[in-house]
């Protein structure tokens, strides 16, 4: 695996345990529909918080929040759309941004709530 996968792949895992520590339990991860991949579903209070996990090995670039671009939330809003509707969910739905950078041998994790919203 890529080095930059593998960054990734550990980065969702930390965003799991993030959210997994401040009370939420996760409903799916990796979630396919058409041509969208939505990282994380977890359920807390009520709310359905679709998380996407961007991970970054540096911030020389930009932030990591920055790379979710308007046709990725385009389509995670209608894999979500069918998401709730499948599963006959009676939720609100909010969007997240789980932001990873690594530091040294360590991570900063940000957890932005509300990142963006669906139109």
């Amino acid at each position: 695996m890529a080095q930059h996968n593998q960054l990734g792949t550990q980065g969702e895992q930390l965003a799991v345990d993030f959210l997994l520590k401040n009370g939420y339990d996760i409903l799916d991860r990796n979630y396919r529909f058409d041509k969208a991949e939505v990282d994380i579903i977890a359920l807390k209070d009520n709310i359905l918080a679709i998380t996407e996990v961007k991970t970054r090995s540096t911030i020389d670039f930009g932030n990591p929040q920055d790379f979710v671009k308007p046709k990725q939330i385009q389509r995670l809003v209608k894999a979500v759309d069918e998401y709730v509707i499948t599963n006959q969910l009676d939720v609100e739905v909010r969007f997240d941004i789980i932001a990873i950078i690594k530091e040294g041998k360590g991570f900063k994790i940000e957890h932005l709530e509300n990142a963006f919203y669906h139109f």
